[in-house]
Protein backbone atom coordinates (compact mmCIF):
# COMPACT_ATOMS: atom_id res chain seq x y z
CA UNK A 1 0.00 0.00 0.00
CA UNK A 2 1.64 3.24 -1.15
CA UNK A 3 1.51 6.27 1.06
CA UNK A 4 0.25 9.51 -0.40
CA UNK A 5 1.37 12.88 0.90
CA UNK A 6 1.27 12.33 4.63
CA UNK A 7 0.15 14.87 7.17
CA UNK A 8 2.74 15.42 9.92
CA UNK A 9 1.63 13.81 13.16
CA UNK A 10 2.51 15.23 16.57
CA UNK A 11 4.82 12.88 18.51
CA UNK A 12 2.30 12.48 21.35
CA UNK A 13 -0.52 11.64 18.92
CA UNK A 14 1.74 9.21 17.07
CA UNK A 15 2.65 7.54 20.38
CA UNK A 16 -1.01 7.28 21.39
CA UNK A 17 -1.93 5.79 18.01
CA UNK A 18 0.90 3.24 18.21
CA UNK A 19 0.00 2.29 21.78
CA UNK A 20 -3.67 1.89 20.85
CA UNK A 21 -2.77 -0.33 17.89
CA UNK A 22 -0.45 -2.39 20.10
CA UNK A 23 -3.21 -2.90 22.68
CA UNK A 24 -5.61 -4.02 19.94
CA UNK A 25 -3.02 -6.48 18.59
CA UNK A 26 -2.49 -7.95 22.05
CA UNK A 27 -6.23 -8.35 22.57
CA UNK A 28 -6.61 -10.14 19.22
CA UNK A 29 -3.66 -12.42 19.95
CA UNK A 30 -4.95 -13.22 23.45
CA UNK A 31 -8.32 -14.10 21.93
CA UNK A 32 -6.71 -17.17 20.35
CA UNK A 33 -8.63 -16.81 17.07
CA UNK A 34 -5.60 -16.05 14.85
CA UNK A 35 -3.83 -18.60 12.69
CA UNK A 36 -0.14 -19.23 13.23
CA UNK A 37 0.78 -16.97 10.30
CA UNK A 38 -1.53 -14.21 11.54
CA UNK A 39 -0.09 -14.57 15.05
CA UNK A 40 3.47 -14.30 13.77
CA UNK A 41 2.61 -11.26 11.64
CA UNK A 42 0.84 -9.65 14.59
CA UNK A 43 3.76 -10.41 16.88
CA UNK A 44 6.19 -8.87 14.39
CA UNK A 45 4.01 -5.76 14.06
CA UNK A 46 3.67 -5.61 17.84
CA UNK A 47 7.44 -5.66 18.34
CA UNK A 48 7.78 -2.77 15.90
CA UNK A 49 5.08 -0.80 17.70
CA UNK A 50 6.65 -1.56 21.09
CA UNK A 51 10.03 -0.29 19.88
CA UNK A 52 8.43 2.82 18.44
CA UNK A 53 6.63 3.53 21.74
CA UNK A 54 9.79 2.88 23.76
CA UNK A 55 11.75 5.32 21.58
CA UNK A 56 9.02 7.95 21.96
CA UNK A 57 9.13 7.55 25.76
CA UNK A 58 12.92 7.84 25.80
CA UNK A 59 12.72 11.03 23.70
CA UNK A 60 10.10 12.47 26.04
CA UNK A 61 12.27 11.66 29.06
CA UNK A 62 15.22 13.39 27.42
CA UNK A 63 13.11 16.48 26.74
CA UNK A 64 12.00 16.57 30.38
CA UNK A 65 15.60 16.23 31.56
CA UNK A 66 16.65 19.06 29.26
CA UNK A 67 13.88 21.24 30.67
CA UNK A 68 14.79 20.41 34.28
CA UNK A 69 18.50 21.12 33.82
CA UNK A 70 19.61 22.18 30.33
CA UNK A 71 23.28 22.41 31.39
CA UNK A 72 23.51 18.88 32.77
CA UNK A 73 20.54 16.73 31.62
CA UNK A 74 22.20 13.51 32.82
CA UNK A 75 22.19 14.73 36.43
CA UNK A 76 18.77 16.36 36.38
CA UNK A 77 16.45 15.14 39.09
CA UNK A 78 12.69 15.52 39.00
CA UNK A 79 11.27 18.00 41.46
CA UNK A 80 8.97 16.75 44.16
CA UNK A 81 5.41 18.11 44.06
CA UNK A 82 4.29 20.06 47.09
CA UNK A 83 1.69 18.26 49.17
Amino acid sequence: MAKSASVPVAPAADFEHSLDELEQLVARMEGGELSLDESLSSFERGIGLYRHCQQALENAELRVRMLLDPDAPDTAEPFEPEL
